[in-house]
């Protein structure tokens, strides 16, 4: 178990998997069976079920898995060009990113697999560094590391026990769509380094000394409830209100992330009962104080990195669509043709406001589809910003609306901490176990190694 740990662990983090990968190995790399040391630019590709790993005439050939040692690991690096970051969202782009520690390829399905094997509390520095601005403050930093661990060794957890959800991911009928997406049970590494698990983005991102001192401050820290560590998860912003965990992913209910509300007292001259939607139109529609209702530049710049500010709106924020452009953008999305769309219509939110089915109504077919990222998938070419959404639809042709305007609230999927309310309540003197028991209801921290 986990908590058996005395020293800390090593985490396999998966970078990226193609049929060849351009790699640099900046110092003296030790392969096991060759007694020369390896560095300068390679490449890597499968070719007849074998990896092919060729510098010039250097040549390393295998069936299974290469694993490139550093002779130094504080001070050697490898660099891995064309990196996808942001995969599927609006941000998608590739990069070269530079990483500590052990370069693990392996083979499989024709394609390589480039894997980084590193200590956890170095990998969690650049978590940190890769999911906010290494120059946040230091009671913030402190907060996402310990989430960040706290997930991560409950997904390691996970896998341990292999236990098997009794819940399918998806329920299909005539009428009606249901599928949940979290993180994927990785085969061949504990986690991945985009935003599907945590951005890791290796030691491309470590700016400041203030990450490294945050996570060796709170060196083995996690959050527990009921004996078990915390499954922490966070996003950009809430909206004022946060998610709970069975509206988006299973439908199991955990104590630690049910929904509250992003702020010290509950907003005035709001119904906060949701099942009503004239109570959500007025929810989405106005500005209710919160910790993440903010426009700071300085703390948002703490949150949201170059291509994060790329979204000049969050906290509430709106989206046109014609009717050529949103018929065509669901049957891209879906697969299915449902003609011209006549309406959406809410089926059933979440505490947030955050619609968790909605309803389809074509002139040629009508579903009822969810959850929310479903639906934010649908609604957008990457993603819908929230699925806390209020659709207004104008220009009717003949009972056919040509014109929609969505409204929403917050960004990403609420559950757990909001991470623009966390640097809000730093900001104002929080400390990070203040900050941590806001967010995450009837949890604990304890020291596991």
């Amino acid at each position: 178990m986990i908590e058996n740990f005395l020293n800390e662990p090593l985490i396999n983090v998966g970078i990226l998997s193609e049929k060849k990968i351009n790699f640099e190995l900046h110092g003296d790399f030790k392969v096991y069976g060759f007694k020369q040391t390896f560095s300068g630019s390679f490449s890597a590709e499968s070719i007849d079920n074998k990896i092919l790993c060729r510098k010039g005439s250097e040549k390393i050939e295998t069936s299974d898995e290469i694993i490139f040692e550093p002779g130094n690991a504080l001070e050697e690096s490898f660099l891995i060009r064309d990196v996808t970051i942001g995969m599927k969202f609006h941000w998608e782009r590739k990069e070269k990113e530079r990483f500590s520690g052990a370069l693990k390829l392996i083979l499989e399905d024709g394609r390589i697999t480039a894997i980084n094997i590193l200590p956890i509390e170095n990998y969690l520095v650049s978590v940190i560094s890769s999911e906010m601005s290494a120059k946040s403050s230091m009671q913030l930093l402190k907060a996402h590391a310990i989430i960040s661990r706290s997930w991560l060794f409950a997904q390691i957890e996970k896998s341990i026990e292999e236990k098997k959800s009794d819940f399918q991911i998806e329920s299909k009928s005539e009428e009606e769509i249901i599928r949940w997406y979290d993180r994927e049970d990785h085969k061949l590494f504990d986690v991945c380094a985009d935003d599907h698990c945590q951005r890791y983005q290796g030691i491309t991102k470590i700016f400041t000394d203030a990450t490294i001192r945050a996570v060796k401050q709170t060196s083995g820290i996690v959050l527990m409830s009921e004996n078990k560590i915390c499954d922490a998860r966070y996003s950009k912003s809430c909206g004022g209100i946060s998610e709970s965990f069975e509206n988006v992913w299973e439908p199991v209910k955990f104590s630690y992330l049910k929904s509250i509300i992003d702020y010290k007292f509950e907003p005035d001259n709001f119904n906060l009962d949701f099942s009503n939607e004239l109570n959500a139109i007025k929810w989405i529609k106005g500005n209710p104080s919160a910790y993440c209702n903010t426009n700071d530049k300085k703390i948002l710049s703490q949150i949201l990195l170059e291509y994060d500010l790329e979204t000049s709106d969050f906290y509430r924020w709106k989206v046109n669509y014609t009717q050529k452009e949103i018929s065509e953008l669901i049957k891209k999305k879906s697969g299915i043709d449902f003609g011209d769309i006549i309406d959406l219509i809410p089926v059933k939110r979440g505490a947030s406001a955050r619609l968790v089915k909605m309803k389809i109504v074509g002139n040629k077919k009508t579903l009822t589809i969810g959850k929310e990222l479903e639906i934010r998938r649908l609604l957008s070419a990457s993603h819908l910003y929230s699925s806390a959404i209020v659709i207004e639809k104008f220009d009717f042709v003949e009972g056919i609306p040509q014109k929609f305007l969505i409204y929403g609230a917050g960004w990403g999927h609420g559950v757990g901490l909001c991470q623009i309310g966390a640097a809000v309540m730093a900001a104002r003197g929080h400390m990070f176990d203040e900050i941590l028991l806001h967010y995450f209801k009837d949890s604990k921290l304890k020291k596991i190694y």
